[in-house]
Parts: structure tokens; sequence; C-alpha cells
């Protein structure tokens, strides 16, 4: 395969959903084909090869077209080897590496939003990218579906630690909403202040507000942010004591962010 960038473009599906089409040269991967008709119509459009398809997670707004995809292009489908995913026939966990397009993948087990949630990550791109799918969103991070607030902790933890420079590539266009709860937790923070007018301004723009950065989450992500004693306080104003520890912190800020209007 000649040398060139991946370039990584975001499908639009469905209400808020990113497809993530990966791009080197004439061949192609996709994360988390929720829809397979963008997809299709992008290979076709940019007469691409579909070569693997990248599953984080079961839910079907994230591999609802994975087996139409498989089976009109002959991809083979990389997934968590902890969920039942039709399609997959390459099972995954924690530790794994995959070659995609030239690229090395490293797994990550990221339980919470599913069970079995995993993460992609790609050390070796410049800058290096993590597709999270539902985990960590821009400003937020899923709802607790299969996990504990103890599991999803750990899983922020996990992405917390990758390089600050990382690009997120996550499944939702939810940023403008999660700002405003970001600004309810920790209002006297002048990063997410910025942030969220820049984000704004994008979305007015009809722009993605993604990717993001792990450096950009932790500096106004209230649920990356449970050491932080603004969002510790915050935590203790719904529960008493909530916000002595980062396990009860975390739970009261992903409680009050369900039913934050």
């Amino acid at each position: 395969m000649p040398d060139l960038d991946l370039i990584i473009t975001p499908l639009p599906a469905f209400k808020d959903n990113y497809l993530w089409l990966l791009v080197r040269g004439d061949e192609a991967a996709i994360v988390d084909p929720g829809d397979a008709e963008p997809v299709i119509q992008a290979l076709e459009q940019r007469k691409l090869r579909l070569r693997a398809i990248l599953a984080t997670h079961h839910h079907a707004d994230h591999v609802g077209g994975a087996m139409a995809l498989k089976q009109r292009y002959g991809a083979a489908v990389y997934g968590p080897a902890r969920e039942n995913i039709a399609a997959v026939d390459h099972p995954l966990a924690n530790g794994d590496q995959i070659e995609v397009l030239a690229t090395k993948f490293q797994v990550l087990d990221i339980p919470g939003h599913t069970a079995g949630h995993i993460a992609f990550f790609a050390a070796q791109l410049n800058p290096p990218a993590v597709f999270c799918g539902d985990t960590l969103f821009a400003c937020g991070c899923g709802r607790l579906f299969e996990g504990t607030p103890e599991q999803m902790l750990t899983s922020l933890d996990r992405l917390a630690a990758l390089p600050v420079t990382t690009r997120v590539y996550c499944g939702h266009e939810y940023t403008v909403a999660n700002i405003r709860f970001a600004m309810a937790v920790e209002p006297g923070n002048r990063e997410l202040q910025a942030r969220a007018a820049s984000a704004t301004a994008m979305r007015r723009r009809g722009e993605p507000t993604l990717p993001s950065t792990i450096g950009l989450e932790l500096a106004t992500n209230p649920f990356m942010r449970c050491d932080n004693p603004a969002v510790r306080a915050a935590a203790s104003g719904l529960a008493t004591g909530a916000g002595f520890a980062r396990v009860s912190t975390f739970a009261a800020m992903r409680s009050w962010k369900d039913g934050f209007q």
C-alpha cells in the first residue's frame, strides 16, 4: 500500500451519530456503522474498497449496518469479545492489537456504557487517535446502561492516561448539550467557557465539534475531573458527602446529568 496519510472523516447518521470513515489510498475502514447506507454512498462516490469494520459495542446505532456491509464488501469485522454482535468475526479484548489500513490499533476494554465496550487506540498516528464509541463524549460520558460507576470511572481513567494530544473520535454530536451541563457543574472554568463559545459557533456553521482531544477533556469534562475541588463541591451539593471520593463524585455527576434539562 502506498505511504499515504490516514484520512478520518465523519459520516453523519440518524439524528446525531457519527460513523467514522478511515481512508488510506483507495482502501477504507468504517468505525461503528449503525447504518450501511451512508457508508455505501461514500464508498461508491469515492471508489473505495472497504477492508475492515470496527465496532466498539453492540448497540444498534453502532452496528446495525455491519452485517450488510460485510456481506456486500467481504470486509473483516472487529468487535468486542464480551458482547454478542453477529457480524463480528474477529472478537477482541483488552491488550489485543490489530492492523487495519497499515495502522496498528491497540484494543482497550472500557466497560460502563455496555458491559463489553472497547476502544481502538492508534498510537502511531500523528497525533494519536482513539475511537471510543459511547464511553467518552466531548465534555461528557455515556449513560450506565450495563455497568457501574466504578467501571465507568476506571474506563475514563484508562482513556485519560492516553497522550494529551490524542484525538477523541466518539459516536455522537452531543457536545453543546454536554457543555451546558458542564457549565452548571463548574461555571468558573475559563477553558470551559471558551469551549462553549467555540462549539456553539461550530454548530451554527454546521460543522462537527469532533474530534476532541484528551487534553481538552481533562480541562473541561466534569466526568474526567472528579479530583477537581469545584466538581467535588458540586457533587457534595447534590448529596451529603458525595464529593469526598472520586467514585461517589462521578456517581453524583452521572445521576444529575441523567435528569439534566
